[in-house]
């Protein structure tokens, strides 16, 4: 029960979860009725395999388009890509934020934990996804287990497009914990992100890190940003 724990306090608009399995999935949407969800299987395209769902606020947030493409050379269908041992996956959404009318796009992934080529490949393919599916320059929001410091060439592509959250929040609104945790205490590197937009107001970034009934609600803590849309 953590993880809902954790969910039901901080009640994000929207979020993502990586290396989701199907019962965990349906342990989610079963326990948190007010959220909407996309997302598939990365092994099948169904329920197969980890799912990089996006889940929303029902009374928030509408869905108007979204889906699922793999990280690979051919994205559209289950497939690896550039010698990556897995199949890896990023969900997609153009969403409308109700009480605003205001639009925006938004992509979560989990990229390759091993081979660079696909960690580049990757990222490049989510940014071309991006400019394809957002034709309006609707603002713009990616998360996910990117697998990298926030150093690493594969985030090169981002630069002056997209900014990192922990890193542009005010200095007393941020954090720099680590994100992977192992389920050790003290953690060993900061490899989960959000990324908003350039010049968009983030407000503040946190490592979720407290104790909601165990001591680690996932080998990873969640991360969140409150953003201010323009």
């Amino acid at each position: 029960h953590a993880s809902i724990n954790m969910i039901n306090e901080e009640k994000p608009t929207v979020f993502g979860v990586q290396e989701a399995k199907a019962d965990q999935m349906a342990y989610l949407v079963e326990n948190l009725p007010e959220y909407g969800h996309i997302g598939v299987g990365r092994e099948d395209g169904k329920s197969g395999g980890e799912h990089m769902s996006i889940f929303y606020r029902k009374d928030q947030v509408e869905l108007l388009d979204g889906g699922t493409f793999w990280l690979s050379e051919t994205p559209d269908e289950c497939s690896k890509g550039w010698g990556a041992g897995n199949y890896r996956t990023a969900t997609w959404g153009i969403f409308e934020h109700i009480p605003t009318g205001k639009k925006f796009c938004y992509i979560n992934t989990h990229l390759d934990h091993k081979v660079e080529e696909a960690k580049i490949g990757g990222m490049k393919l989510i940014v071309e996804r991006f400019k394809a599916y957002n034709t309006e320059g609707l603002p713009q929001f990616l998360t996910g287990d990117l697998n990298v410091l926030s150093n690493h060439k594969a985030l090169d592509v981002l630069k002056g497009y997209m900014d990192n959250t922990r890193e542009v929040a005010p200095s007393d609104k941020t954090d720099f914990d680590p994100t992977y945790n192992a389920y050790k205490p003290e953690g060993s590197s900061i490899i989960d992100h959000v990324y908003c937009t350039t010049g968009m107001q983030v407000v503040e970034y946190h490592t979720i890190n407290e104790d909601y009934g165990v001591p680690f609600v996932s080998d990873h803590y969640p991360v969140y940003a409150d953003i201010i849309m323009k």
